[in-house]
């Protein structure tokens, strides 16, 4: 039956959505590497290899079908694209946001707060002269709702958002008690 159906016109269908399926878990699985998350990458591994030895064993034995080779390919840069959409939607992690102000900073973190963020205050010193530095820590999924309140108390501020690979203690992350 199996072999029925990926030898038929639906095989290279089935291909398709095989490699969609384990390149997007790939991508997963690398960003959840890079962001030290050690015991969900393993697991998730385990079943792309799965799907992958599927799809490659399904190609292999269709090799003089252009549409099977096609779909493999297709496939590929299908699971690419939907990882990082995918990843996008999860919003794994957390930013670093730094918000540079050429004045109104103290406001606008004093806003940054009472929304619920944690900020750190700084004074700099840009091209132009003093400046305040907003340094802060968040759930990635939570930036936009940052930069929103940045923009309205803001708009013309210079902002930098990162992805730190290690955080230890603040506020919102006290530390592990032993």
């Amino acid at each position: 039956m199996l072999s029925e159906l990926v030898s038929g016109p639906y095989g290279p269908l089935v291909v398709f959505m095989l490699r969609v399926t384990d390149v997007s878990m790939a991508t997963i699985r690398m960003l959840l590497i890079m962001r030290n998350r050690r015991f969900l990458a393993p697991f998730i591994g385990f079943f792309e290899v799965l799907i992958w030895v599927t799809a490659i064993g399904i190609v292999v034995q269709h090799l003089t079908s252009p549409l099977h080779v096609v779909g493999y390919a297709a496939g590929f840069a299908t699971g690419n694209f939907v990882g990082l959409r995918l990843e996008e939607r999860l919003a794994l992690g957390l930013a670093t946001i730094r918000t540079v102000v050429r004045q109104g900073g103290a406001e606008l973190a004093a806003d940054l707060r009472d929304t619920g963020f944690g900020v750190t205050e700084m004074i700099g010193r840009g091209r132009a002269g003093d400046v305040e530095v907003l340094y802060s820590v968040l759930p990635r999924r939570q930036v936009s709702r940052y930069l929103d309140v940045v923009d309205r108390g803001a708009p013309d501020s210079f902002v930098v958002v990162d992805e730190p690979r290690r955080v230890q203690r603040g506020w919102q992350f006290p530390a592990r008690k032993k």
